[in-house]
């Protein structure tokens, strides 16, 4: 191992960083075992080009503080292929079936369903080496992003922390950084509970309306292939606008770092409910903390989908999933607020804290080696 992976250890891990690469198949890929002792790792598969290794052990130690902070048997992974998810689905198909041979022996990781890669791509995987999740519902699976597993939770987690700032989320404004399978069910779901959605926002631009923009016809919109940037109604601002719209509730939900210390200063929501992994930096919500927004951790704000992903490798139903995934997060949230509150501290650092104790607990028992 060089000495510039070794900056990322530490007493939790990472168990084992695995470079993939095979040429002749145009693979190349990174996982990240994070930590193992409650059980082998769950982590999605991401696909994307400018992907990197920082990126997946950031991620691996998110999905290792997830699944300790869900209370599930499992521990942290992650893996990154260096790949563009539009191209050619034949192509694509037998890229993914390469890296499932290739992580073949890696029996401590179990991959799911990530950015660039669905329950199809899990599917090919499984076929290949016997085991993921978030698989297709014909094949035995819970579609977490057909269901909008971690919507649900997004749902359960703003519930929480918007009675603790005692702001009602009935007629709450919504702000969605990034309309996929996360992005579209929060939105769904948080209509459903009288909140407002006033801006959406993809890869073309965002989509605005201070009187709200109607959900179901944006939802359908997308699904028919559209942009933000072709809806017939709302007004059409730059896609990174979105960070800076006038809001109560933002919810990151696309890539890494859209919320950073150079445009922190922008949001103006009351509120941060992240539907992306590692969407703000860590110096980006020190200072949104420091001035009064609420910014819940990703890890305890979108567990929605590997709770899912663990009910359904327990051979469990999608209501199971729903439940626990409600249950679960609403606790951490609390627990989390009421943490950081004691203490005076921010609630990444309480989470943190809380997660932390738990793998710790379970490394005590041996099962880490």
């Amino acid at each position: 191992m060089s000495d510039s992976v070794f900056r990322y250890c530490d007493d939790l891990g990472p168990r084992a960083i695995h470079h993939l690469y095979e040429p002749a198949l145009g693979l190349r890929a990174i996982v990240v075992v994070d930590n193992v002792a409650a059980g082998a790792s769950i982590g999605g598969v991401r696909m994307s080009p400018d992907v990197s290794l920082d990126e997946c052990f950031r991620l691996a130690r998110a999905m290792t503080f997830k699944n300790a902070a869900a209370g599930l048997p499992h521990g942290g992974g992650k893996s990154v292929i260096f790949a563009d998810p539009a191209m050619d689905p034949a192509d694509k198909e037998r890229l993914i079936r390469a890296f499932a041979q290739s992580i073949r022996t890696l029996t401590d990781y179990i991959p799911g369903p990530d950015m660039g890669t669905n329950e199809q791509a899990m599917a090919w995987v499984r076929d290949e080496i016997g085991r993921a999740v978030g698989l297709p519902k014909t094949i035995g699976g819970i579609p977490l992003d057909e269901i909008g597993a971690t919507g649900w939770g997004l749902l359960s987690c703003a519930d929480v922390a918007c009675n603790k700032l005692g702001m009602s989320l009935a007629g709450a404004r919504v702000a969605v950084q990034g309309f996929g399978a996360v992005g579209k069910h929060a939105a769904r779901f948080l209509a459903g509970r009288g909140a407002v959605l006033v801006a959406a926002a993809d890869s073309s631009a965002t989509v605005y309306d201070g009187d709200g923009l109607y959900v179901d016809s944006l939802i359908a919109h997308k699904e028919q292939g559209g942009h933000m940037a072709d809806f017939p109604a709302g007004e059409k601002l730059p896609r990174d606008a979105l960070i800076g719209v006038d809001c109560d509730i933002l919810i990151p939900a696309a890539r890494p770092d859209v919320v950073r210390a150079d445009n922190e200063a922008e949001v103006r929501a009351r509120l941060i409910v992240p539907g992306a992994n590692i969407g703000i930096t860590a110096e980006a919500e020190d200072l949104l903390h420091r001035r009064g927004v609420m910014c819940m951790p990703d890890f305890i704000a979108n567990a929605g989908g590997v709770i899912c992903a663990a009910v359904e490798y327990r051979g469990g139903t999608q209501g199971d999933a729903f439940r626990l995934i409600d249950e679960n997060i609403r606790g951490n949230t609390a627990e989390v607020i009421e943490r950081a509150n004691e203490a005076r501290i921010a609630p990444r650092e309480a989470a943190v804290a809380m997660a932390g104790d738990r793998v710790r607990s379970a490394m005590s028992y041996g099962r880490f080696d």
